[in-house]
């Protein structure tokens, strides 16, 4: 056994372990399928095992890359970390800040998707930002660990603590949660609609697509005690196109944010009475460096200044554990507030 292993080729081994396709994997870490091919050689070279089965038709991983792939993903990790705590850069083949930035904003219209605009204003020419469009961050999360994503947008509250622990974040806006009606429904006329006037009611909430669950839990803590009813579960619908068409023939009511997709033969009316807010964060991989997340960090700080994003109004509502956090920060304001002071 080696007494080091270069960090290199424990990246290499990871990204044909999660992708299981030397191609793609390749393309992830931006080197030649040919030097990727080296790498695993050579790692397995000085391991002295056999790492991946290769055959015409797949890449499935053996017993002994199966037993180190938790190895190597502590390793990169604590690397990640430590170049994070002294300033370097993102490390990695082809990393670094020539390496192009992806950025999944969810949805064309939504607050991720105006960060980024910002934030390519404030970035320099060779830097790049590339969009991608992931409906849900608990799938988003997932991209995030796997190294396929590096900057995601929605509500950490949602994720499972051992995911979010991997994770950094920045809770960037409260949006105002509004409903998606038919034109011809008997309250789609209202400035506003009291979640009161929806008990009843059937919403859609993405119920059935695994990686919207923060957004479903989110509708279910809202949903409780005011007679409000989810949709059954129902596919993954992928794209605006496809969701316009499937809430049109089903005839839905949706549960969504007030930045929304204008959709043909439907409103989008704000809720109230109280006033119902999604937490939104931006989240990334812990231990990135990338100017293009120090551009996106510092555009979602300008523009929710400028517009109020972190404004809450009176009485407003928040999901768990969120509503407590905020509940905790309030206190210790105050305790700071009257806490004896001492005399010069």
């Amino acid at each position: 056994m080696p007494k080091d292993i270069e960090p290199r080729l424990l990246r290499a081994f990871t990204a044909v372990a999660d992708e299981l396709h030397f191609t793609r994997a390749a393309t992830r870490l931006y080197v030649a399928q040919q030097a990727l091919s080296r790498d695993i050689r050579r790692l397995e070279r000085e391991l002295g095992a056999e790492l991946f089965v290769r055959t015409t038709r797949q890449v499935t991983l053996t017993a002994e890359g199966q037993r180190l792939l938790p190895y190597a993903r502590r390793v990169l990790e604590a690397q990640e970390e430590l170049m994070a705590a002294f300033g370097g850069g993102r490390a990695g083949a082809g990393a670094g800040a020539g390496r192009p930035l992806v950025v999944d904003v969810s949805a064309p219209v939504s607050t991720g998707s105006a960060v980024l605009a910002e934030a390519r204003g404030r970035v320099a020419p060779d830097v790049e930002l590339v969009a991608h469009f992931h409906s849900g961050l608990t799938g988003a999360a997932a991209e995030l660990l796997a190294g396929r994503l590096d900057v995601s947008f929605g509500r950490v509250g949602g994720l499972d603590p051992a995911v979010l622990a991997r994770l950094e974040h920045q809770l960037i806006r409260y949006e105002r949660m509004a409903v998606v009606l038919r034109e011809d429904h008997p309250l789609a006329g209202l400035p506003e609609v009291p979640l009161e006037a929806l008990a009843g009611e059937t919403l859609y909430a993405a119920a059935g697509n695994a990686a919207t669950a923060e957004w479903t839990d989110l509708a279910a803590q809202l949903f409780a005690g005011r007679g409000i009813v989810m949709a059954e579960p129902f596919p993954q619908i992928e794209g605006v196109e496809e969701f316009t068409r499937v809430v049109a023939k089903r005839r839905w009511s949706v549960l969504a944010s007030s930045v929304f997709i204008a959709m043909p033969g439907a409103v989008l009316c704000p809720l109230t009475d109280p006033v119902p807010l999604s937490p939104v964060s931006l989240v990334w991989r812990r231990g990135l460096r990338h100017p293009g997340l120090d551009a996106l960090r510092e555009a979602a700080a300008a523009l929710g200044a400028a517009e109020g994003w972190l404004a809450t109004p009176p009485g407003a509502w928040l999901p768990s554990p969120e509503a407590e956090e905020v509940a905790d920060a309030g206190k210790a304001g105050e305790e700071s507030l009257t806490a004896p002071r001492a005399r010069g």
